[in-house]
Formats: structure tokens, C-alpha cells, sequence
């Protein structure tokens, strides 16, 4: 009988916890309805009046679920995860750096977060609460590139002293930059000559280039 009592207990609050499948109706439209507002403005234009408007649901429910602006802006935020978690596995790290990196060149055109990035790093400057989402982001986008490169050391193909943050960095930083800086096309030619660049001196039995490789223990 304590036992069953027991269990009794243990499964209320879960039943408690099963949300009304209204109210998760009504959280969905929010966020999608403030993810459609942060594609055409930015964090910046995001207002909780617009939401509404766009939504259909009252301010006072949103402000339920979302006690201040910057909280509905985290939860958006945290919805453009596009793409693959899981690396390709071709058999080498130059194939995987191709396919992943490819993926990424298509996502930087046509992803919603590849138009919404440049205000939430500027939003990040002057709030620690978005400077953490973004920071949670970014790790999310480098796992793929992060598992293969550790992939890639198991394999042999690269030096097991080599700082793989730094290497995904170099492989991923020059597509950022030509898509918010330069503006040029990422082709295939450009990802060739990034991968053959960056991955060239970071073989195995091979001295890592500056940068590359974690510093010595002195």
C-alpha cells in the first residue's frame, strides 16, 4: 500500500505538469509569429505589441508565458537550430569539412538565423543574457565540424596536439565573412581553398600552423 501510495505521488506532479494543449497552441503562434518579426527587423524591431498583432494572442497571455521582452526574444532565439547535428562521415576530414561546410554556405543564404545573427550579435554586446544564447548557438552550429575534426584525429589524420577550436574557427570564420562583410559568393572553389589551407599543416606527424596547435606545457 506505501507503495502505491507512493507512486501515486510521484505521478501527480507529472500529471500537473502536462500542459493544455491550448496553451501550447498559443506558444507556438508567439514564437513563430516573433521569429517572422526578427527575420524582417532584427531583435531590435521585435516589439510585444507586433507579436500580438501577429499572433493573435493578447498581450496579457503572452506576458504569462514570457515575463519581459528579452525572455520571448531568448526563447526565439533558441528555435533557429537549421541543419544537421550529426556530421557526415565520408572517410576523410576533407570530405566531411566539404559536406559540412557546404551545408553551412547554403544555410547562410537562405536560414532565417543567417539574417537574424547580425542583431543578436549586436543585442550581445550589451546583454549578457543574449551574449549567453548566442554563445549557446554558436556551439550548437560548431558540433557538427567539432566531432568531425575529433573524428579526424581517432582516424590519424590529424595531429592529436592540434586545437581544434581554433581549427573549425578557421574553417568556418572566412564563410561569415563573406557573407556579412564582403558579400562575395561562397563557391565551391572558396571552401577548397579554405579546407586545403587550414587542414594542410595540421597532419598527422606535421607541425600544426601558429594558432593551430595548443601551446606546450612549460
Amino acid at each position: 500500500m506505501a507503495n502505491k501510495a507512493g507512486e501515486d505521488e510521484a505521478s501527480a506532479p507529472s500529471q500537473r505538469r502536462t500542459l493544455d494543449p491550448r496553451v501550447v497552441a498559443s506558444r507556438e503562434r508567439v514564437l513563430a509569429a516573433a521569429l517572422d518579426l526578427m527575420t524582417e527587423t532584427g531583435l531590435g524591431g521585435l516589439t510585444i505589441d507586433d507579436v500580438s498583432k501577429r499572433s493573435g494572442v493578447a498581450k496579457t497571455t503572452i506576458y504569462r508565458h514570457w515575463p519581459n521582452r528579452t525572455a520571448l526574444i531568448i526563447d526565439t532565439c533558441l528555435q533557429m537550430t537549421d541543419g544537421d547535428e550529426d556530421p557526415p562521415d565520408t572517410g576523410s576530414i576533407e570530405g566531411d569539412a566539404k559536406a559540412i561546410l557546404t551545408e553551412l554556405a547554403e544555410l547562410l543564404f537562405t536560414a532565417r538565423w543567417s539574417s537574424i545573427t547580425p542583431s543578436i550579435v549586436d543585442a550581445a554586446e550589451r546583454d549578457p543574457k543574449i551574449a549567453e544564447v548566442h554563445g549557446r548557438l554558436q556551439r550548437w552550429h560548431a558540433a557538427p565540424l567539432r566531432a568531425a575534426l575529433e573524428r579526424a584525429v581517432h582516424r590519424g589524420e590529424i595531429s592529436a596536439d592540434a586545437d581544434l577550436s581554433a581549427i573549425a574557427a578557421a574553417l568556418r570564420g572566412p564563410l561569415y565573412f563573406r557573407r556579412w562583410f564582403s558579400r562575395e559568393p561562397i563557391d565551391e572553389n572558396f571552401l577548397d581553398l579554405i579546407i586545403q589551407s587550414v587542414l594542410a599543416g595540421c597532419r598527422q606527424g606535421d607541425t600544426c600552423p601558429a594558432g593551430y596547435a595548443t601551446s606546450p606545457t612549460t
